[in-house]
């Protein structure tokens, strides 16, 4: 885990979670952003990704990645302020379970692509066998992509980059797919224990990954005072790594910026 602090007094702490086969690394930008904007940032690896080397691709359970992030959250409360916890892709989809199984004490939940639906499901017979497989050799490890096209981005210096990554993982367990799967259920089972805390979930609106109409389906779903959804048509599954990142990020942080300022004035009264 690291702590990124903000040169001036902090208005809050931005708690970060990357997706599938990610690292923090690849968040340098966004780290930076939050940071020039007032915002300490704590954001670790996710177990057997990034620079934790043991079980790389691979988990025994989803619940590794829940208590990783309630560990980061309890060293955000160090700081004794407002807490805002961002997850993205599978990471995203790990904050909504994190949030409904563990009491955080959190300001606001931003989710950016959450992974509550794939677009390219596999075969029927893949995914029967594959619950075999996971019964007798669930560390066995498949290339987590079938090739083509790149599908997370359309920034060309961001695939550069990733092409050159040796921290990416790009091969997973196929207990890692079970559990994703199932935490996929999981998480529209138990949408009713989601906190009544604000929520921010921000879409693309091409996302050859996730998939959207899975997504606004949750959304809908969630009976909590405050929601909100942006969407925006043109963007791929990274809509913080596309060429209009600067957008979406200004409009995320414009939503925790509103956010902090109802937060002063509901302690004033």
């Amino acid at each position: 885990m690291w702590i990124w602090e903000a040169k001036e007094d902090a208005k809050a702490i931005i708690v970060m979670v990357h997706g599938a086969g990610e690292h923090h690394g690849r968040y340098e930008w966004l780290c930076s952003q939050w940071v020039s904007k007032g915002f300490h940032v704590v954001m670790g690896d996710l177990p057997g990704q990034g620079l934790t080397r043991r079980n790389r691709g691979h988990i025994h359970s989803f619940d590794e990645y829940i208590e990783t992030i309630e560990s980061w959250v309890d060293a955000a409360k160090a700081f004794d302020l407002p807490i805002y916890l961002f997850g993205h892709s599978m990471g995203g989809l790990a904050v909504i379970r994190a949030v409904t199984e563990k009491d955080m004490p959190l300001a606001a939940v931003l989710l950016s692509s959450p992974a509550l639906g794939i677009v390219e499901k596999p075969p029927v017979l893949l995914d029967s066998v594959s619950r075999v497989i996971n019964k007798i050799y669930p560390s066995l490890r498949l290339r987590s992509s079938r090739g083509g096209p790149p599908k997370g981005t359309r920034s060309e210096d961001v695939l550069k980059r990733d092409a050159e990554d040796a921290l990416l993982v790009r091969k997973v367990s196929i207990r890692w797919y079970r559990e994703l799967m199932n935490a996929m259920k999981q998480a529209f089972q138990s949408v009713h224990r989601f906190p009544d805390i604000p929520l921010l979930v921000v879409q693309g609106g091409n996302d050859l990954i996730v998939d959207k109409q899975e997504v606004r389906e949750w959304f809908n779903s969630l009976d909590i005072m405050e929601k909100a959804y942006k969407e925006w048509p043109a963007l791929y599954h990274e809509v913080l790594n596309d060429p209009e990142r600067e957008l979406v990020f200004e409009y995320i942080h414009q939503y925790v910026e509103l956010n902090l300022v109802i937060r002063q004035n509901s302690h004033k009264e």
